[in-house]
Formats: structure tokens, C-alpha cells, sequence
């Protein structure tokens, strides 16, 4: 059964979204890298994959149910930040907006009975937690560090191990 002409055009304003969390995370990878962090900007070059794995996941899902992928314009990214706090906090409330959009397609696909949508969109609904969890995680400890240099060096280097 084709996806709905408003579950899809939610799908594909997602892939955006997605591409553009991409950039961001990139253009932050690029801050902390000027800030010779090169855990930190590891760690978000990470998210960065991870961000085009999710649109490519959604474009491949609306490919399945015989939607058309419309692509947008991607929006350059901050490229600066105050502080890594300042960068972590707004990572953690970008995966925020993520999760409120991610519910408003589960939100339109519940409507609509359309429960092959609805199923695919678990995946994204624990992923959210996951990186929500994750970035508030690291918020909280650099709030605890305030400006320990040696603080941030241990968190860095943590940070540079991250597998995914």
C-alpha cells in the first residue's frame, strides 16, 4: 500500500532534518577540532554518521511504500559555540526538536491507521532516548567540571574512544 501524500511529505521534511543534524554535528566536529579536542570532535563526527544513516533509513523506507523522496536545501549550520557546554547543550536541545518531530510522524501515521509507518517508527522513537540520554549525559558531567582543564583532557579522551 502506497504511504499517504502527509505521512510522506512528514517523512521527507524528516530527511531534511536529518541531513541538516549531519551538518550540524559536522560543524561542530570542526569546532572542537579548532579547540585541539579531537575526542570531543570525534565523538561528533560520530553523530554525524549516525545522522546520515537515520535519513538514509527514512529514505529508503519511504522508497519501500512507493513514496517520492523530495530533498531540500540544507541550512548552513553555527559554526561557533561559547563553550564545549555550550556546544553539548545545544546538541542535547536539537535531539529535543528531533524527538518532538519524530512523535509528530507517529502522531499523523497513528491517524491514519497506517500501522506499517507506525512500526517502522520504533526504531526512532528508542533511538531518541538514546541520544537524548546520551548528550544530556555528557551536558550534566561537563557542567560538573566547570573548567577543570584536566576534567575536560579525561572526558576528551573518553569521548575520542567511542566505537559507533
Amino acid at each position: 500500500m502506497k504511504i499517504s501524500e502527509n505521512v510522506g511529505k512528514k517523512i521527507n521534511e524528516q530527511i531534511g532534518h536529518e541531513f541538516n543534524a549531519k551538518y550540524l554535528y559536522l560543524s561542530m566536529s570542526a569546532y572542537f577540532g579548532g579547540l585541539n579536542l579531537s575526542g570531543f570532535a570525534k565523538w561528533m563526527k560520530n553523530q554525524a554518521d549516525e545522522e546520515d544513516n537515520h535519513a538514509m533509513k527514512l529514505f529508503g523506507y519511504l522508497g519501500e511504500r512507493n513514496g517520492k523522496v523530495e530533498l531540500g536545501t540544507l541550512k548552513a549550520p553555527q559554526s561557533d559555540w561559547k563553550s564545549p557546554l555550550d556546544a553539548f547543550e545545544a546538541a542535547l536541545a536539537h535531539e529535543q526538536k528531533v524527538t518532538e518531530l519524530i512523535y509528530g510522524i507517529v502522531d499523523a501515521a497513528k491517524s491514519e491507521k497506517d500501522h506499517a509507518t507506525d512500526a517502522f517508527l520504533d526504531w526512532f522513537v528508542k533511538e531518541q532516548v538514546e541520544e537524548e540520554s546520551s548528550a544530556r549525559a555528557i551536558v550534566e558531567r561537563l557542567k560538573r567540571l566547570g573548567d577543570s582543564r584536566s576534567g575536560i583532557y579525561l572526558l576528551d579522551k573518553e569521548l575520542g574512544e567511542r566505537k559507533d
